[in-house]
């Protein structure tokens, strides 16, 4: 199967680096973005969740209207709104898109965050409204007969929508996290597993997590793995790392030295979530591991979200990635921290080495089924 990337849909301009230039959404860059990304060979763009932030699913809605061919995945709160009304949203997205919409779903990994917009469950909890929360989902983009549903978080009579997705039976689902309900979940219900970059060896154990939990739950097919990364790439090696390491003096300028986060006054605290407390464990270990996977970016945030780097030229960047492909990912996420000319130059530069990459491994692995199997020497 092809590779295909994942970059980011963002509504302004600014990153860990760098301040935004104007509102937190600007029409006018979130198009540029968006189409920059189209152009450059992105498959789709995530338009990510935050509490404060622009509203995505209309966000969306704009890009969608405004490109061709470029993809959207769009993250969701399952505690912002009902799942019979977020069926039916997704679903108008989808049509709007001519079937381009996937949708990721977040059960939110910090308490405070949930908190701001109402949601005081508990994690363990919040997986399970999740899991459920997905199957109503599923259930009202593909039944054409009323149904009742009597679950631990929702209960609702005789709904039946009028308003269906262009992708049949559905689109994809999309679920991430690093502990074991996010696992349980995720390999029950998700048709995409997300996960952040890390070393290979820890990559291919969460794989086989994902996959054990798939199996338990009953499925014969297994969720395809999206793997995260940052790039930091350069014309020459001995560039690419003074930009890797202007980059972090940048975040640290932002962030006091790691002792700051970027959208709160409060001092950073010990990260709750299970992904971010394993990205510091692993930048506790070590700067650099594999080809070119470094966690200075990484410890520089706290652990916040996709954020460890892959450094180098276009080539050694492209030939880090193939070793995730060789565990077996089929999605990678990729943003920079420029994000439009990161955009641009990945796009340009690593993305084509990649598929060349895979189009040389598929071709191998095709040619070795269809040869001949070897006969026994004759007496």
């Amino acid at each position: 199967m092809p590779i295909q990337f994942l970059g980011i849909a963002a509504t302004h301009d600014g990153s860990e680096t760098t301040p935004r230039s104007g509102p937190s959404f600007d029409k006018d860059y979130t198009l540029r973005l968006g189409r920059a990304h189209e152009d450059w060979g992105w498959d789709r763009v995530l338009f990510a969740y935050g509490s404060g932030s622009p509203e995505p699913s209309a966000a969306a809605a704009f890009l969608l209207s405004r490109t061709e061919r470029l993809q959207v995945l769009l993250a969701h709160r399952p505690n912002v709104s009902y799942p019979t009304f977020a069926a039916k949203t997704f679903a108008t997205l989808d049509r709007i898109g001519d079937g381009r919409l996937a949708v990721h779903f977040i059960t939110g990994g910090t308490d405070a965050e949930q908190q701001r917009e109402g949601d005081y469950l508990t994690k363990d909890e919040r997986y399970r409204r999740t899991r459920e929360y997905i199957q109503v989902v599923k259930k009202a983009w593909t039944s054409h007969e009323a149904f009742d549903w009597d679950g631990e978080f929702y209960r609702f009579a005789d709904f039946v929508s009028d308003t269906f997705p262009v992708q049949q039976p559905r689109p994809d689902v999309s679920f991430g996290g690093s502990s074991d309900a996010a696992y349980a979940a995720g390999g029950a219900e998700a048709d995409v597993f997300a996960l952040w970059g890390e070393p290979l060896a820890e990559t291919a154990a969460q794989i086989d997590r994902v996959h054990a939990a798939a199996r338990a739950a009953g499925r014969t097919d297994l969720p395809r793995i999206q793997v995260a990364f940052r790039p930091i790439i350069a014309p020459t090696e001995e560039l690419a790392w003074e930009k890797a390491h202007r980059t972090v003096e940048r975040i640290e300028a932002r962030t006091a030295g790691g002792r700051q986060p970027l959208t709160r006054r409060h001092p950073l605290t010990a990260p709750e979530n299970t992904g971010s407390q394993r990205l510091l464990a692993i930048a506790e270990r070590g700067e650099r591991f594999d080809r070119a996977l470094w966690t200075p970016t990484a410890r520089a945030t706290g652990g916040a979200g996709n954020s460890n780097a892959l450094v180098g030229t276009p080539e050694t960047v492209a030939q880090a990635l193939l070793d995730y492909v060789d565990l077996g990912v089929d999605i990678i996420s990729m943003r920079g921290y420029d994000l439009l000319g990161d955009a641009i130059d990945v796009g340009r530069y690593v993305l084509p080495l990649v598929r060349e990459g895979v189009a040389k491994r598929d071709a191998a692995a095709a040619a070795r089924r269809d040869a001949p199997e070897p006969q026994p020497a004759s007496a």
